[in-house]
């Protein structure tokens, strides 16, 4: 499928897919048709890619059931820095980012002359076209940013899927849940028209002694502006001479309606990502209790299966599946629970033996503990 295709909308056409093809997926530009146009859309984007850029990640090597931090295998500096533009939480931003909002992130794995990877070489979606070939494998041709075309074999290319219907590409969430996209980013629109077209003054002067002359209307105004006008002259008093009345404007049934709707909205822009309401900042139905639990809900229901695939994909792509080596991403920080919690748990720990005083102390960011200490 031609990049013009896929900008485009038209169906797309394999060398080999499932019977039933997925939809091709909206590629959304910058401007007004960019899903981050809303901020419920950023927030939970932004909530999931810069909790997982946040964790350390380290390459292991696992041997009879044992596991060893290898730091100073290829991948360990790799992860140190993954390009020459970007450190490893930005590229690890730019893929959740791009697997969230057009269910794929590419990279290409780039290898130095002895066949070490070096280099994850991230490629924007639009930029990518995939094919099954004939024996089964995956072909990827994509666009670099020079302009150069190339074509690649999957285990050349880091390929993050969200949920896909055929096996080779993923499908964004905002395409399987349209509706509820293109309904907030109407009411979005709407509420944006109501503000800047909408004449709505805070109130309105009559008078039950006859029509003021266009003198009079023009210094009445100015002395309500005057006198009421600004944050300091608020609640203050104002007496209105010769039968004039004084009427509030407020917002009108139809447009409150509105404005509920759009909260409405954020709940289920939330529920497409998983992402609990508090997170992004939205406290409508929120107590202390279930604020506690919020993140801890959050990172095991929706960061650990995201954890999860970065590091199946890794291990696909990057190191081989028969190499005994392994990207962790310590996730460890953020599944601790609360202070009184975590320390009892640890307490159960050391009595069960299952960790030592020393390794609760390193999970704690302390140093050591010395032979003989109290």
């Amino acid at each position: 499928m031609s990049f013009l295709d896929r900008f485009l909308g038209r169906p797309e056409k394999r060398a080999a897919g499932s019977a039933e093809p997925v939809l091709p997926d909206l590629w959304f530009p910058r401007g007004p048709g960019n899903p981050e146009n809303l901020a419920t859309v950023l927030a939970c984007v932004n909530a999931i890619s810069s909790a997982v850029a946040s964790l350390d990640a380290l390459t292991y090597s696992t041997s009879n059931n044992t596991r060893t931090e290898a730091p100073n295998h290829p991948v360990a500096r790799l992860i140190r820095q993954p390009n020459r533009t970007q450190t490893w939480p930005d590229l690890v931003e730019w893929m959740l980012a791009s697997v969230l909002l057009t269910g794929n992130a590419v990279m290409v794995v780039e290898y130095d002359g002895a066949g070490r990877p070096n280099a994850l070489t991230p490629i924007p979606w639009q930029c990518v076209q995939v094919d099954r070939l004939a024996s089964g494998r995956l072909r990827y041709t994509v666009m670099a940013w020079q302009g150069v075309t190339r074509t690649l074999l999957d285990d050349e290319v880091f390929h993050l899927r969200d949920r896909s219907d055929d096996g080779l590409v993923g499908r964004s969430r905002l395409s399987r849940a349209r509706d509820v996209f293109m309904g907030a980013a109407a009411l979005q629109d709407y509420s944006l028209n109501m503000w800047q077209n909408q004449v709505v003054p805070s109130g309105i002067v009559s008078s039950e002694t006859g029509a003021l002359t266009s003198d009079q209307a023009k210094d009445l105004k100015q002395q309500l502006q005057e006198r009421a006008g600004g944050t300091t002259n608020a609640r203050r008093v104002i007496v209105l001479p010769n039968g004039l009345k004084w009427q509030a404007v407020g917002i009108s049934p139809e447009d409150a309606e509105a404005l509920e709707s759009r909260k409405f909205s954020v709940q289920e822009l939330c529920r497409i990502y998983g992402v609990p309401p508090p997170i992004v900042q939205d406290y409508s139905n929120n107590t202390f209790t279930n604020a506690a639990q919020a993140s801890l809900w959050f990172a095991q229901n929706t960061l650990v299966p995201w954890v999860r695939k970065i590091e199946a994909e890794f291990k696909r792509s990057v190191f081989g599946a028969s190499n005994p080596y392994e990207l962790v991403i310590d996730m460890s920080s953020l599944m601790r629970g609360d202070y009184a919690t975590r320390w009892q748990s640890y307490g159960v720990a050391i009595q069960n033996k299952i960790l030592t005083v020393n390794e609760i102390r390193e999970q704690e960011g302390y140093n050591p503990m010395q032979e003989g200490a109290a």
